[in-house]
């Protein structure tokens, strides 16, 4: 029987979702995109190019479609509570509900629960409302802090003392943001990214990821929404004791069951940024999606069949039986515009050469005449396979050289050398 699936979204992370959704041909993809992404569009039976927060023209697609299930990509639908709404009029969602997606959408609402369900790993912190209050926090406060604004940011609203500013750039952080922020303790480790399907009470997680927000290699230079990112063969972090490992798997799933206690059944894909302390694992955040770039990681390994998991997410009976993923290791490079992410440089013209190792998903990049051209934020990745880290980073570099363009890549994501960096970081701190 042929299921009709709407993918919601237009960059990376949906192209690596409708990829998966369409390995099975009785799978049929559908797609909602503010821009077209030329890979979804490939994939997709019909495309309504549209702002994918406009909940209403949404749901009338989906009825024009006749959809069987819709999977969210991005948070920004997830806030304006297109699951709610699709819900409402018979079409379920693989991603949570508006009031459960609190969990990344409304950082005071996340570190709350966790302290009031007394879920372990969240760090010292402070709500403000405030520009008086906060500044003095900061001001009277002897070690380095963390200041997250309270809403969506795309992941680059953080300002971390002693990395990004000093206490005065704090300070003059906050007062931009009129005081309303979350002021946490600054957690010194290595952060990996565990994310798990989940169906409202079960939990099943997929291989852990290490993303690379920094622009530029060596991890310096301003966040990005992320350069790229690596799994391993045994689908861990060599730098993740099993110890830890379960640790943060249990924070997961008493976060999980906490959202259900408290009225809030929480289902979807759910997103564990874990720094690795020498405590053990405590939680950055939480978000209520895949990540972008980390779906393509995990979205090619999976070997079972993600529109049979995306029903039993959907209707509440998922099965951790029916999730497999390939014992291979990923490395996915991002390739971005010159001068990403400050001032980037679009309406570049790019071609790309043969990448026989690597798959291919394209981000912020459209058609013209025929040609590709850049935009201004990422505009393609690769991901390539290997038995070891090493051949699959040697599949994923030789297919991101292959691009010709006024785009950059990091050439470090994946290296064993920054691997054995991280592994020394992490035995210097225990």
């Amino acid at each position: 029987m042929v299921m009709k699936a709407l993918v919601v979204g237009g960059g990376g992370r949906e192209h690596a979702i409708a990829a998966a959704l369409a390995r099975n041909p009785k799978t049929h993809v559908f797609s909602v995109m503010a821009k077209r992404n030329p890979g979804i569009a490939q994939i997709a039976k019909d495309v309504l190019l549209h702002k994918e927060t406009d909940t209403g023209r949404v749901l009338a697609f989906a009825k024009e479609c006749g959809i069987d299930y819709a999977v969210i990509g991005p948070e920004a639908p997830l806030e304006t509570g297109i699951v709610d709404v699709l819900e409402a009029a018979g079409f379920p969602c693989v991603g949570p509900s508006r009031a459960a997606a609190r969990l990344e959408t409304d950082k005071a609402f996340c570190r709350e629960l966790m302290h009031r369900n007394r879920i372990p790993g969240c760090p010292e912190y402070r709500v403000f409302d405030n520009t008086e209050d906060a500044v003095a926090f900061i001001e009277n406060h002897e070690g380095d802090l963390v200041v997250k604004p309270i809403g969506l940011t795309g992941g680059k609203g953080v300002r971390i003392m002693g990395e990004q500013v000093d206490r005065k750039g704090a300070v003059e952080y906050v007062r931009s943001l009129h005081g309303v922020a979350v002021i946490e303790e600054r957690l010194l480790g290595e952060e990996f990214t565990l994310q798990a399907f989940v169906d409202g009470k079960s939990l099943v997680p997929m291989p852990l990821v290490q993303d690379h927000k920094r622009a530029f290699e060596g991890d310096t230079g301003p966040n990005t929404g992320g350069m790229g990112s690596y799994t391993m063969p045994d689908h861990r972090m060599p730098f993740v004791k099993d110890a830890d490992y379960k640790k943060a798997l249990d924070i997961m799933m008493a976060t999980v069951a906490a959202m259900a206690q408290e009225g809030h059944p929480y289902k979807g894909i759910l997103y564990g940024q874990f720094m690795n302390t020498a405590k053990g694992p405590k939680v950055i955040e939480y978000n209520a999606r895949f990540g972008d770039p980390e779906a393509m990681n995990v979205l090619s390994l999976l070997s079972s069949d993600l529109g049979e998991i995306a029903c039993g997410i959907a209707h509440g009976t998922l099965c951790s039986a029916a999730v497999t993923f390939d014992r291979k290791a990923t490395v996915c490079k991002y390739l971005v515009p010159e001068g990403y992410p400050d001032k980037p440089v679009p309406g570049d013209t790019i071609t790309v050469g043969k990448h026989p190792g690597a798959l291919l998903y394209y981000a912020n990049i459209e058609e013209r005449e025929g040609s590709l051209v850049s935009l201004t934020s990422r505009t393609l990745a690769f991901v390539g396979m290997g038995d070891t880290l090493e051949e699959a980073e040697h599949h994923a570099e030789v297919a991101a050289s292959s691009v010709k363009g006024n785009v950059r890549y990091r050439r470090d994501i994946g290296t064993r050398k920054l691997l054995d960096q991280r592994i020394a970081h992490m035995k210097e701190l225990q």
